[in-house]
C-alpha cells in the first residue's frame, strides 16, 4: 500500500516512518477477524485496515485531523490483537500512537471531551492526587448510584455512569514500596526493583507486596525507589506526548542511580502489564532525546513482566511449592490474558503454565485474544463499547466454570470486577501463597 507524501513531509520523521509502515500492509484483512471494535461494530473504518486507510489519507492530504478521523481512532483500544494476527507484521502500534499525537496537536475537541481528558491526565498519573479524588468519589458514590438508577440515561452521561461503576468501595492504607531480601546467608540471584506505579499503588499496593515476597523467596534482592510512580503510559495513550515523556524522564531519574550502585540492577519488574508494554518501548519513545535516549534504552532492556522473571528464576518450569496448600485458595482458575501482555509483549502461555505448575487447574476461556474493554482509560472514554466487550469476556470466562479469575493487569481486574462476583486475583498473589 503506497503512500505519497510531499518533500516537506519527508523532513518530518514520524510521517516518513508512517508512510513506510503503511507500505508493508498488503490489505489482506486478516486483522479484521481479531479486532474487537470490528467484531462488535462491523464497520471497516473501525478495523485496523480501515484505520490504516484513514491515516494514509490524512498523510497524503497533509491536513489536520477531522472529526471522522478522530471518531475511528478514538474507538481503537490499542489492544494490538491485530499485530499478533498480521502476517506482514505491520507496526500498527506506531501508526495509532502517531495518529493520537497528531489529533492532540491539530484537532479541537468538544469542551466536554477536553475536560475529561485533561482531568484524567492531571489526576491518574499522580498517586496523591488520585487518592484524594477516589476518597471524594467513595463519599459521593452511594447517592450518585441511587441517582443513576432513578434518572434517565440522557441526564447522566455514559461516561459518568461508567466512572461510578468503576470507583472502589474503599481504599487501602498508604504503603511505601516494599523492599525484600532472600533468605539470610543467601547470595542474591538477582537485584531487582518493582515499578510502584500510579493507580495500582493507590488501589492495590498488596500486589507489589506479594511480588516482593515471591521474588525474595526465589532468591532476589528487591530494591526500592521511594519516588517511583507513573511510567507515562496513561498520558502516552491519550496522545499527550510531551507530558508523557516528562513523566518517563522523571522515572528514569529515579531508577538510574540503582544501575550505578554497587551490585547494579539486573531487572526492572512490572506487575501491571499495560505499564510493561510502554516501559519496554522507552528506547524508541525517547530516542530523540540526547540526554535520556541511552538511559531509556538500557532501562527498557532490563524490564520484564513479573511472570517472565519468575520463569527466568525457575527455568525448568518447576516451582518450589509449600508442603501444605492453603485451604482457602480456589482451585479452578480462569486466566485472563491482558492484551498488553499477550499482544503488546508477546507473553502468551507463560503465566498460565506457572499457574498449572503451582497446582491450579486453568479453565478454558474462548476468544481469549479479544480485549475486556479496559484498555487504560478506554472504559471511561468509550464506555458503551467497553461494557459490551466486558460482558462478552465475562460470558466466555464463566463458561469454563472457574472458582476465580487471575490476571496480570490491574485495569483488567477492575473492569472484570464491575460485572462479576467471582473473586479476582493478581497472579502473583496466588503464586506467593503456594511458593515456599
Amino acid at each position: 500500500m503506497r503512500t505519497v507524501i510531499s518533500a516537506e513531509q519527508q523532513q518530518i520523521p514520524w510521517m516518513v516512518e508512517d508512510a513506510n509502515i503503511i507500505g508493508s500492509c498488503v490489505h489482506c484483512g486478516m486483522c479484521t477477524a481479531t479486532c474487537p471494535t470490528f467484531v462488535l461494530l462491523g464497520d471497516e473504518l473501525d478495523s485496523p485496515r480501515g484505520r490504516i486507510y484513514l491515516i494514509k489519507s490524512l498523510l497524503e492530504a497533509n491536513e489536520p485531523a477531522s472529526r471522522d478521523f478522530v471518531t475511528h481512532i478514538d474507538r481503537c483500544l490499542s489492544c494490538l490483537s491485530c499485530r499478533t494476527t498480521c502476517p506482514s507484521e505491520v507496526d500498527y502500534m506506531r501508526l495509532v500512537d502517531h495518529a493520537r499525537a497528531h489529533i492532540d496537536e491539530t484537532y479541537q475537541r468538544p469542551w466536554r471531551d477536553q475536560l475529561i481528558r485533561g482531568f484524567l491526565a492531571a489526576i491518574l498519573p499522580y498517586p496523591k492526587r488520585l487518592r484524594r479524588v477516589f476518597a471524594l468519589g467513595i463519599l459521593v458514590r452511594p447517592p450518585a448510584l441511587l441517582l443513576m438508577r432513578l434518572l434517565p440515561p440522557s441526564l447522566m452521561p455514559a461516561r459518568i455512569r461508567a466512572g461510578l461503576r468503576l470507583l472502589p468501595r474503599s481504599l487501602p492504607r498508604v504503603e511505601e514500596p516494599t523492599a525484600a531480601s532472600p533468605a539470610k546467608g543467601s547470595k542474591p540471584r538477582m537485584r531487582v526493583t518493582i515499578l510502584a506505579g500510579c493507580a495500582q499503588s493507590v488501589l492495590a499496593p498488596e500486589i507489589n507486596r506479594a511480588a516482593a515476597s515471591l521474588l525474595a523467596k526465589l532468591g532476589c534482592e528487591v530494591l526500592t525507589v521511594p519516588a517511583s510512580g507513573c511510567c507515562g503510559a496513561l498520558t502516552h495513550h491519550l496522545g499527550r506526548e510531551a507530558e508523557s515523556q516528562t513523566i518517563m524522564r522523571r522515572l528514569i531519574d529515579d531508577w538510574w542511580p540503582l544501575t550505578q550502585s554497587a551490585g547494579g540492577l539486573d531487572r526492572i519488574v512490572i506487575t501491571t502489564s499495560g505499564c510493561g508494554t510502554v516501559v519496554k518501548d522507552w528506547g524508541y519513545l525517547l530516542k530523540d532525546d540526547p540526554n535520556y535516549a541511552d538511559k531509556a534504552r538500557h532501562l527498557a532492556s532490563l524490564t520484564r513482566d513479573v511472570t517472565e522473571v519468575i520463569s527466568e528464576l525457575c527455568p525448568d518450569g518447576r516451582l518450589p511449592l509449600v508442603k501444605e496448600r492453603p485451604a482457602d485458595l480456589p482451585q479452578r482458575i480462569a486466566y485472563h490474558s491482558a492484551c498488553s501482555l499477550q499482544h503488546g509483549q508477546e507473553i502468551k502461555d507463560g503465566p498460565a503454565r506457572l499457574l498449572t505448575a503451582a497446582g491450579f487447574t486453568v479453565t478454558p476461556v474462548a476468544e481469549s485474544h479479544l480485549c475486556c474493554g479496559s484498555a487504560g482509560t478506554y472504559n471511561l472514554l468509550q464506555p458503551v463499547i467497553a461494557e459490551q466487550l466486558r460482558d462478552r469476556k465475562i460470558g466466555n470466562i464463566l463458561a469454563g466454570k472457574p472458582d476465580a479469575i487471575a490476571a496480570g493487569n490491574l485495569g483488567c481486574m477492575t473492569q472484570l470486577a464491575s460485572a462479576t462476583d467471582l473473586p479476582i486475583y493478581h497472579i502473583v498473589k496466588l503464586l506467593d501463597r503456594v511458593i515456599d
